[in-house]
């Protein structure tokens, strides 16, 4: 009998270097105690045989590594046991789902798979002040010897912090730079309490709700063991005893009246300037709230009747609209048309304006290509736009790309779910989102061109005869 002793019984690699030399020497392992006493039980083992070793799956030595950090003493035998069988004629015995000792690795395997999950959950870090600054120290104590693959994920987690995570097996070590592992510690080596926990357990409980309360599942997933190591654990018998009376309150409780949504664009509106229509061009042409105006040739303002029954709106001027001061002239402009033309529109009966009235561009030698608007100077513009929309008074608004789509709907809408329908607005009136021509324009691809551009079509016939 060869008796093998490990210096650290989870170190994979240590178990890896033992296992081949009894494995090379042709030892069954009937015949091998393994945390036996001396390294080969005092006995010499035979002489490696002069054979290369059949290949191990893959997946074996993952199986293994995740299984060695198990607390049952078997595990060492039952591997070394299953890696011989795997070389000796039994290739595919990973495969055998009855076979006892795979079944006995999967079972460890998810056991700890299991406590590195709870590990993950239910480590809190204390907050201990020393000279060189703060230190956070954390008690755990896992089922088996887990600290190695774990710690890993707290490093990730709290890279800018320095922390000590301490456990019965080992501790682990982060200083801002590197992981180190240490031997076990005990509950007394770590704080019971810092100063930041009052204010935990005060979140806690604000967010803790009772009719949501599943005592059983809520056990299954935090159980009790863990309480002794968590500051909000003091407050859950007092929530769950007072979780049905709050619960009949909240129902008895008059409903709440839900606020009505607001758009973007009726926000602006109450900072809309006066004026008739051809007034607000005028006053658009000295608009300084914000720094477009600087580099552009010129304010682009709405164009069409001034009683449309339909409002088009755009994204923003591009290089051959700040030139000519109208919308819609450039490449897009032109695809636009000829998108109308096909769904039967008349442009003629439509006004059409954009959400940015200047032109925003990035200088490329003597090309000027467009930069979209940001948040802060498409906020600066959408006073104009409500203006020109209080003006007309359409009866319908047909929002072309994403930047137009959130002025009317809000930040949330999500165009290509929601394009080509018709949708009812606050103020009475209804609105369409479609993709603008110029999205098209910069597909690659002629088929998906070819689509987008049927669908857009499609959407842009819903403008019926009626409405304009």
């Amino acid at each position: 009998m060869y008796g093998v002793v490990l210096d650290d019984a989870s170190d994979f690699d240590e178990w890896r270097t033992k296992a081949r030399a009894l494995l090379l020497a042709g030892v069954d392992p009937r015949d091998v105690a393994w945390q036996g006493e001396g390294l080969f039980g005092g006995v010499a083992l035979p002489s490696p045989r002069d054979i290369a070793l059949p290949a191990v799956p893959r997946t074996f030595l993952d199986l293994a590594a995740v299984v060695l950090t198990h607390s049952d003493e078997r595990r060492h035998a039952v591997l070394y046991r299953m890696l011989w069988r795997l070389t000796h004629g039994e290739k595919g015995l990973l495969s055998i789902a009855t076979d006892d000792d795979v079944i006995w690795a999967h079972t460890c395997a998810r056991q700890v798979n299991r406590d590195a999950h709870k590990m993950k959950a239910f480590v809190r870090f204390r907050e201990v002040t020393t000279e060189d600054g703060s230190v956070y120290v954390a008690w755990f104590e896992p089922a088996h010897d887990i600290v190695r693959c774990v710690a890993p994920f707290f490093v990730r987690r709290f890279t800018g912090m320095r922390w000590s995570l301490l456990t019965p097996s080992r501790t682990a070590h982060w200083d801002g730079a590197t992981l180190s592992f240490g031997p076990g510690a005990s509950r007394e080596d770590a704080p019971t309490d810092d100063a930041l926990e009052d204010l935990w357990r005060t979140y806690y409980a604000s967010i803790f709700n009772p009719a949501r309360l599943k005592v059983d599942a809520m056990r299954r997933e935090m159980p009790v063991k863990y309480w002794k190591n968590l500051p909000e654990a003091r407050l859950i018998p007092e929530l769950v005893r007072d979780a049905l009376p709050r619960m009949q309150a909240m129902v008895e409780k008059q409903a709440t009246v839900p606020r009505k949504k607001i758009t973007p664009l009726q926000k602006a509106a109450d900072d809309a300037p006066e004026g008739s229509l051809a007034a607000l061009r005028r006053q658009a042409q000295d608009c300084r709230a914000c720094d477009l105006w600087k580099p552009a040739t010129q304010t682009v303002f709405g164009e069409g009747p001034a009683h449309a029954r339909v409002v088009v709106i755009g994204e923003q001027p591009g290089d051959q609209e700040d030139l000519a001061g109208k919308p819609f002239v450039g490449p897009a402009g032109q695809l636009f048309d000829r998108a109308l033309g096909e769904a039967g529109v008349p442009r003629d009966k439509l006004y059409v304006t954009n959400t940015v009235k200047h032109f925003k561009f990035e200088p490329r030698g003597k090309m000027r290509l467009h930069k979209r608007a940001n948040a802060e100077e498409q906020a600066a513009c959408r006073r104009w736009l409500a203006a020109e929309i209080d003006r007309i008074r359409p009866g319908a608004l047909v929002c072309l790309g994403a930047m137009a789509a959130h002025a009317v709907f809000g930040a949330s809408f999500k165009l290509m779910e929601q394009r080509g329908q018709w949708i009812g607005l606050p103020d009475g009136r209804k609105a369409m989102a479609t993709m603008h021509p110029s999205y098209l324009l910069r597909l690659p691809d002629p088929a998906a061109r070819e689509r987008a551009y049927a669908d857009l079509v499609r959407d842009l016939s819903l403008i019926t005869p009626e409405l304009v």
